[in-house]
C-alpha cells in the first residue's frame, strides 16, 4: 500500500492531528504535506516521515484549521540603498509556514521572502534568482557550475553582493568549490543556510540572512565565504572563510566552524554592526581580474582510513582510473603499511597509473606530517601529496577543480599550495571558541 492508498483508506487529511504505533513507539503529531511517506509534525517541532507500512492502529484526534499564506507585504525599492542578490538552491532557508500546524513549503517569490524577512529591504533591495530547489545531500558537481554561473551573472549585474540560501549538510562543500570557482571574485558571496526551519521559535533563518545582508552593505569584502550563527544564542553571526568551514553538529545553530582558523568577523544581530578578528584590508582589496574557473573532474574520491580497510579499496580506483583521490589519514597523515608493505604498494600502482593522491588527517584539527614516522616517509615515498592543514572536504573539492581546470602536472603543484585561504601558515594549538 503507498502513502496516497494509505491515507484515503484511512480517511486522512493535511491538518488532522493524528496517533498511532510505528516499530513499537506510540506517535504523535500532525500530518503536513508530503510526496512520499506520512509525514508527522511531532510536538518537538521536527518533522518525520513514516512508512505507511509499518504503521498501526491509527487514529484521528482532531483537526488543525489551515491558514494559507500569510498576506504578502509590497515591495519597494529605495534608490539610496545598494542591491544585493538572494540565490535560492533549496533547504530550509527559504522555507515560509503555510499550515497552523507548522507545515512549511520553499517559496523563492520575492514577495514571500520580503514577507518572511521583513527587515531585509531596509538594508538593501532585494533581487530573488532562482537557482535550484534541491537537498543539499543531492548537491553534483552540475548543481555547483550552475550556481557559479548564476553568481557570475549577478556580477555583471553590478549588485552590491549575494548570498546564497543553502541546505546544511553539503554547505561546506559547496563553499569550498564556489570558492575555487570564482576566481578574483570582485563582490561578497556569502553563503548561508538555517539548522531550524521557520516554522520553529528557535529558528535561525533570519539572523543568518539579516547579518549576511549587514556585512554586505558595511564592508568591501571581496570573495566566498559563510555567515552562519556564532553561539547558541542569538546574539551574532561568524563571517568564516569558505575553505576553512565544517559543520560540526547535527542539529545547534552554532554548528558551523573554522578549522584551524578564526572567523574573518563577527556580524552583531541587533546594532549590525561589523566586528574584524581578520585584517579586513587582506579581504577588501581587489586582487585581479574576475575569472569564472567551474570545470570539474568527477573520477575524484574521498576515502577514509580505518581498521578493516583492504588493499582492494585502494585497487577500485585503478580499476575504475580515477583521476584522483583524497585519503582521509589517521593522525599525522598515516594510512596502514600492512604486510611487506602491500598496502603502500597499492597507493604506488594506483599513482603509477596516473592517479593524484592527495593525504589529509580526520584529526581535522592540526596538520599532516610525512617526515616524523618512518611509515609517513614509506607513504610520502610514493608520490603521495601531503596537504598541510586542509580539510578532507575542502581537498576533495579543490583536487576535483584543478584537474578540470590545469593539467595533471600543474594540478599536482598547485594541489599543497595556498590559493583561497585553504591552507594556513600555521596550525592552531586551540580549538576557536571566542
Amino acid at each position: 500500500m503507498d502513502t496516497k492508498e494509505f491515507i484515503q483508506k484511512n480517511k486522512l487529511k493535511e491538518g488532522y492531528n493524528i496517533e498511532f504505533e510505528f516499530e513499537g513507539n506510540k506517535i504523535t503529531g500532525t500530518i503536513i504535506p508530503s510526496k512520499e511517506d506520512l509525514f508527522v509534525k511531532l510536538s518537538s517541532g521536527y518533522n518525520a516521515g513514516f512508512d505507511v507500512t509499518k504503521i498501526e492502529n491509527i487514529k484521528i484526534l482532531g483537526e488543525t484549521l489551515g491558514v494559507g499564506k500569510a498576506k504578502t507585504i509590497e515591495i519597494k525599492k529605495d534608490s539610496s540603498l545598494p542591491t544585493i542578490a538572494i540565490l535560492h538552491t533549496g533547504g530550509t532557508i527559504a522555507s515560509r509556514v503555510n499550515y497552523s500546524v507548522g507545515g512549511v513549503m520553499a517559496s523563492f517569490n520575492i514577495e514571500d521572502l520580503i514577507t518572511m524577512f521583513p527587515e531585509l529591504p531596509k538594508i538593501a533591495n532585494i533581487e530573488s534568482v532562482f537557482v535550484a530547489n534541491l537537498m543539499s545531500e543531492d548537491m553534483q558537481i552540475e548543481h555547483f557550475q550552475k550556481i557559479s554561473n548564476a553568481v557570475a551573472q549577478q556580477v555583471k549585474n553590478g549588485v552590491k553582493g549575494i548570498i546564497i540560501g543553502h541546505g546544511t549538510d553539503m554547505l561546506g562543500y559547496s563553499a569550498a568549490a564556489l570558492s575555487f570557482e570564482l576566481e578574483n571574485c570582485p563582490i561578497p558571496v556569502l553563503i548561508v543556510g538555517a539548522q531550524r526551519s521557520s516554522d520553529r521559535g528557535s529558528s535561525d533563518a533570519a539572523m543568518n540572512l539579516i547579518c549576511a545582508a549587514n556585512f554586505i552593505t558595511k564592508t568591501n569584502f571581496k570573495g566566498v565565504a559563510v555567515c552562519m550563527h556564532h553561539s547558541t544564542n542569538d546574539d551574532s553571526c561568524a563571517i568564516i572563510n569558505a575553505t576553512k568551514v565544517r559543520k560540526m553538529h547535527t542539529s545547534k545553530r552554532d554548528a558551523f566552524k573554522p578549522i584551524n582558523d578564526t572567523p574573518i568577523a563577527l556580524v552583531d544581530y541587533k546594532t549590525g554592526e561589523v566586528n574584524w578578528l581578520k585584517e579586513k584590508n587582506g579581504y577588501e582589496q581587489t586582487k585581479g581580474i574576475f575569472v569564472l574557473k567551474n570545470n570539474f573532474e568527477k573520477k575524484v574520491g574521498l576515502i577514509k582510513m580505518h581498521p578493516l580497510i583492504i588493499e582492494k579499496e585502494i585497487e577500485f580506483y585503478k580499476k575504475e582510473k580515477y583521476k584522483g583521490l583524497i585519503i582521509e589519514g589517521t593522525g599525522l597523515g598515516h594510512t596502514p603499511i600492512q604486510e611487506k608493505d602491500s598496502f603502500v604498494k597499492a597507493i604506488k600502482s594506483l599513482i603509477d597509473s596516473g592517479c593524484i593522491i592527495g593525504i589529509t588527517s580526520q584529526c581535522l584539527n592540526g596538520r599532516v606530517n610525512e617526515h616524523v614516522y618512518t611509515n609517513l616517509r614509506k607513504v610520502a615515498s610514493t608520490g603521495a601529496i601531503y596537504c598541510e592543514d586542509m580539510l578532507p572536504e575542502t581537498a576533495l573539492m579543490k583536487l576535483s577543480w584543478l584537474l578540470g581546470n590545469y593539467s595533471q602536472e600543474e594540478a599536482k603543484k598547485l594541489l599543497s599550495k595556498n590559493m583561497r585561504g585553504e591552507i594556513t601558515d600555521f596550525s592552531r594549538t586551540d580549538t576557536y571558541t571566542e
